[in-house]
């Protein structure tokens, strides 16, 4: 690449192997992998009411939807998520009430009852959070008052500022969520390390390890490595966020 513009937008990014700022493992399983580049893409509204022209849509290894290169109008540029059907030439732009096609980005208040959306900030004039995945998009139930009725990818129903901004669309590589992986050097060159069952421990690394051949897990519950319990146990620690869940998501069907 003898772009320069370009290759700010490409930086190196550093393998942390699951471990976090003490140096500890705090996700398995993590670690290995092929070396990857990383892309700083703009999730909120830096290039606000400025035009930017597709240059390219690419591939981008640290996420699973594709990526756009947007040349602005000052000559700068600039990375975004790629909704799907977004391609060369197409133009694009961030404003408050831009014109409801894919790629652009608008406040929720604008945005028609019945749309797709992705790439939805949580906050008035901060970056977008949810909805960020390939194929993924929020849809747009209602307005009412200060919040927008948005059913998300999970199927929530839940509240958002309707200050906050969203990118029009669906976001592309719809086809991700059929991947098969084939082989474990698949899953090795992405950075996943083998997990091994709790049965086949020894007891003293595991709780549901050791015994004479193979043995049930025993009751009352499944245990973690560390003795807590496992499965159907509630981790929701942020109860504050309740307030803006309107639905919760439907659980699966066994």
């Amino acid at each position: 690449m003898t772009d320069r513009t370009k290759k700010k937008l490409i930086v190196p990014l550093k393998k942390k192997a699951g471990r976090g700022n003490t140096g500890k493992i705090t996700v398995r399983h993590k670690g290995g992998g092929v070396k990857r580049l990383y892309r700083v893409i703009n999730f909120g509204q830096e290039a606000l009411d400025k035009k930017g022209e597709v240059v390219s849509v690419e591939y981008d290894p640290n996420r699973t939807a594709d990526i756009a290169l947007l040349q602005y109008e000052d000559g700068k540029k600039g990375y975004i998520l790629a909704p799907q059907g977004l391609k060369e030439g197409d133009v694009v732009v961030c404003k408050e009430d831009a014109e409801i096609k894919p790629g652009n980005r608008v406040q929720l208040k604008n945005v028609p009852v019945g749309t797709s959306v992705h790439n939805i900030a949580l906050h008035p004039d901060g970056p977008g959070k949810m909805v960020r995945s390939a194929g993924s998009a929020a849809l747009v139930l209602a307005q009412e008052g200060k919040s927008t009725h948005l059913r998300m990818p999970s199927r929530e129903i839940r509240k958002v500022h309707n200050a906050c901004y969203a990118s029009v669309g669906e976001l592309s590589r719809s086809e991700h969520r059929y991947r098969k992986i084939g082989k474990a050097g698949t899953a090795r060159k992405m950075g996943r390390r083998p997990v091994v069952r709790g049965s086949a421990m020894n007891a003293v690394d595991h709780p549901h390890g050791g015994g004479e051949g193979r043995a049930p897990i025993g009751m009352p519950s499944p245990k973690t490595p560390w003795g807590k319990k496992a499965r159907g146990i509630r981790t929701r620690k942020r109860k504050h966020t309740d307030k803006n869940i309107i639905k919760r998501r439907s659980k699966k069907r066994k």
